[in-house]
C-alpha cells in the first residue's frame, strides 16, 4: 500500500514566498514544448536560460528574440512554465525555496503595454537596452494560470488561484499610475536618499543611482549597467503608502552612517513627509 501523500493548503507564507521569488529573482529557467514546423523531437520538452523582471501585478515579463527556439516554442503553443529558485550557495540546494509558475505567455502588441513592460524590464536588466529596440526582440508577458512552490523537504505546495501570487489588481493599477512621478520627485528632489538606499542599505559602490522603478514589493535602482533590488518591510497597498516606506527607510540608511537624523532633511525627512 502507497504511503498518502498529505495535502498541504496555501497559506500566507507560502504567497509571500512565492512573491518574493518573482520579484527578487533576476533569471529563471524556462520551459517549452517544442514546436512541429521541422523540429527532430517536435512535442518534446525544451528548457532554457531567460532573464525576466515583473509587471506591478508581479506577472512575469520577457525579453526574447524571434531567432530563439524558445520564442518559435512560444509562437506554436504558448503554454509555459518558469523555474525560479533561491538555492544559490546553498550545500544542498534541495533545501532552498523554488517555485514553479506555469502558465501561457504572449508577445505584447499594444504600445502602452509594450511601453511600460520595457521600463520595468530595463529597471531590473538596463543592460539589455543594448538591444532591446532590435528588430528580432519583443517584449512578452506571462499569464499565470498555477504555481507550484517548494520550500525545502516535505514542504510542497499548489497555488491554484493566480491570485495568490499576484499584487491585487486595484493596488498594481494605482501604483502604476504612480510610479513615474513617484521615481522622478526621489530623483530629482531626493538624490541624497536614493544613493543611501543603494550604498547603505544595499553595500553597492559609487554615485550616480537613480530610482528606475516602483511597486507594491519594492523599489529597483539603476546605475549605469548595474542594478539593484530593495524590498519594502511590507507590501504597499496606495500610492500613499510609498512616502511613509521611502521616508523610513531613508531614515533606516542615514542611522547606518551615523547621522543619526540631524539637521534638515535627515532623519524621518524634513517634517513634511519627505525623505
Amino acid at each position: 500500500m502507497k504511503p498518502e501523500i498529505p495535502v498541504i493548503k496555501p497559506g500566507r507564507s507560502h504567497r509571500e514566498a512565492v512573491r518574493r521569488l518573482l520579484r527578487e529573482r533576476t533569471k529563471a529557467t524556462l520551459a517549452t514544448t517544442m514546436t512541429a514546423a521541422g523540429e527532430r523531437d517536435p512535442g518534446a520538452p525544451y528548457a532554457s536560460l531567460v532573464t525576466f523582471a515583473t509587471d506591478h501585478d508581479a506577472s512575469p515579463i520577457l525579453l526574447l528574440s524571434g531567432l530563439s527556439d524558445h520564442t518559435r516554442n512560444l509562437a506554436a503553443d504558448p503554454r509555459a512554465a518558469l523555474l525560479l529558485d533561491d538555492t544559490d550557495g546553498l550545500p544542498n540546494p534541495q533545501t532552498g525555496a523554488r517555485a514553479t509558475v506555469m502558465g501561457r505567455i504572449d508577445r505584447l502588441t499594444a504600445e502602452a503595454d509594450i511601453d511600460r513592460c520595457r521600463r520595468r524590464f530595463l529597471a531590473r536588466h538596463p543592460a539589455a537596452a543594448l538591444y532591446a529596440g532590435f528588430g528580432d526582440f519583443g517584449f512578452f508577458r506571462m499569464t499565470i494560470t498555477r504555481v507550484h512552490f517548494v520550500g525545502g523537504f516535505a514542504r510542497a505546495v499548489w497555488l491554484d488561484d493566480p491570485a495568490d501570487a499576484l499584487t491585487p489588481p486595484d493596488v498594481a493599477a494605482a501604483l502604476a499610475a504612480a510610479e513615474a512621478g513617484i521615481c522622478g520627485h526621489m530623483n530629482d528632489d531626493h538624490a541624497e536618499a536614493v544613493a543611501l538606499y543603494a550604498t547603505r542599505l544595499l553595500g553597492r559602490d559609487g554615485d550616480g543611482w537613480q530610482l528606475a522603478a516602483l511597486d507594491a514589493d519594492g523599489c529597483d535602482l539603476v546605475r549605469g549597467e548595474e542594478a539593484a533590488r530593495l524590498p519594502f518591510p511590507q507590501p504597499l497597498t496606495e500610492p500613499g503608502d510609498a512616502r511613509r516606506v521611502l521616508v523610513e527607510l531613508a531614515r533606516q540608511a542615514r542611522a547606518a552612517t551615523g547621522d543619526g537624523g540631524n539637521g534638515g532633511g535627515t532623519g524621518g525627512g524634513d517634517g513634511h513627509g519627505h525623505p
